[in-house]
């Protein structure tokens, strides 16, 4: 029917049309932002996620800023120690040097001026470590961590089971083998089984960890994570020096902690499931050593005086020689931590990276897809246009039945 008060193919065309062009803006605004999901609006559920990771993406970046802070912290302790070192070899030349009899008591006392010059550089070394206010060169302080974004904060509860408490907490970054607290002896090749059992029904899932010689504490923490595929939650609290294990899945409700190999109460091994929580821990602890006259190190030779005689330089030389040595541990100690340091922040890097990824996986748009699609479209909205022009020209047939 021909109607001057209605035009249905018309409405129909601008209906379209209209659709057209809200897919074409949508498609235009991916291309310039790059983003399928830009707002709420786009998608809620996926843009709450994205912002949350975002965040998250932001908490690891504050994270590897305090770890990068501490490292050099722990590299300016380690250039002041090997500077000390270099002193105490020189000494060790003068002390030397003073153990011949043919000196004469002048010659004697300019060796002693020389090695209480020395000697004085260390203390003016020591108190220069420092690096933003922290000095680990310095009396015997040390320096908390953070190494996590998560854990520490906020306790998980749940059903799992918890290890003893050892006497004398460890961090993270010790080896697994060395834990020898509360009689355990673990060892490279032992099986740390996870049995996770139902009471209401049949059916056991197994997870196993195997030991090696080069595992951390951490180490073991992230393996039983990964191989139980989040069935388990393990954490480990350095502040308690205890181990968590809490089951995930609720098919089940019972949690058991094997080994074939020795006794490893300090892993949970043999201790019963139940109600247990975790507050886990995100910090490590980077331990300092005095490197000054007044510390355990070189205290000895603090007064030290090699000019009285040639039994006085041969004592004054073996008092290095142990400084030396009892310097070469706390360096290479202070190593370690400091290479724990690196390997956390490489991981922080790489899970950042990852973060964003799947950020992009959710958010991104295909610009490939959507320039074909922006092609379709246009096309798509002059058909569009032609048909709704076509269609409001309907009408005006009416009027040749007039004429």
């Amino acid at each position: 029917m021909l109607s001057v008060n209605s035009n249905f193919g018309a409405s129909v065309a601008l209906q379209s049309l209209n659709n057209t062009n809200k897919e074409l803006n949508e498609v235009q605004n991916r291309i310039s932002t790059g983003l399928k999901v830009a707002s709420a609006r786009d998608n809620g559920a996926v843009y709450a996620i994205a912002e949350g990771q975002r965040a998250r993406v932001s908490s690891v970046a504050a994270v590897k800023d305090g770890i990068d802070r501490a490292s050099s912290v722990v590299d300016v302790a380690l250039a002041a120690g090997k500077s000390v070192g270099d002193i105490l070899q020189k000494l060790k030349a003068k002390a030397v040097a003073a153990q011949a009899d043919d000196l004469t008591s002048d010659q004697r006392d300019a060796l002693q001026a020389d090695f209480a010059s020395l000697r004085s550089q260390i203390d003016t070394i020591a108190n220069a470590a420092q690096f933003n206010g922290a000095n680990l060169a310095l009396g015997s302080t040390s320096l908390n961590v953070l190494i996590s974004d998560l854990g520490g904060s906020t306790a998980a509860t749940g059903v799992g089971v918890q290890s003893v408490a050892m006497g004398l907490p460890v961090s993270g970054a010790a080896l697994l083998t060395d834990l020898t607290d509360q009689s355990a002896a673990i060892a490279a090749n032992d099986l740390i089984s996870f049995d996770l059992t139902s009471s209401t029904a049949a059916g056991t899932f197994t997870v196993a960890v195997e030991v090696t010689a080069t595992m951390t504490v951490d180490d073991f923490v992230e393996a039983v994570n990964a191989a139980s595929g989040g069935k388990v939650s393990a954490s480990y609290d350095d502040q308690a020096g205890q181990f968590t294990y809490l089951i995930n899945d609720t098919y089940y409700d019972e949690l058991a902690v094997t080994t074939g190999g020795g006794n490893a109460d300090v892993l949970g091994v043999g201790e019963a499931f139940g109600n247990v929580s975790s507050a886990g821990s995100n910090t490590f602890q980077v331990d300092g050593f005095d490197f000054s006259l007044t510390g355990s190190i070189l205290s000895p030779i603090a007064s030290t005086d090699v000019s009285t005689s040639t039994a006085a330089a041969t004592t004054a030389s073996n008092a290095i020689d142990s400084a030396i040595t009892s310097l070469n541990q706390s360096l290479a100690t202070m190593g370690s931590q400091a290479a724990a340091l690196d390997i956390q922040n490489g991981f922080l890097s790489s899970l950042s990276d990852v973060i964003e990824q799947g950020i992009g996986n959710l958010v991104d748009a295909d610009l490939a897809k959507e320039s074909a699609r922006l092609q379709s479209l246009q096309i798509k909205q002059q058909l569009g246009a032609q048909a709704l022009s076509i269609a409001n020209q309907a009408p005006s047939l009416i009027l040749s039945f007039f004429r």
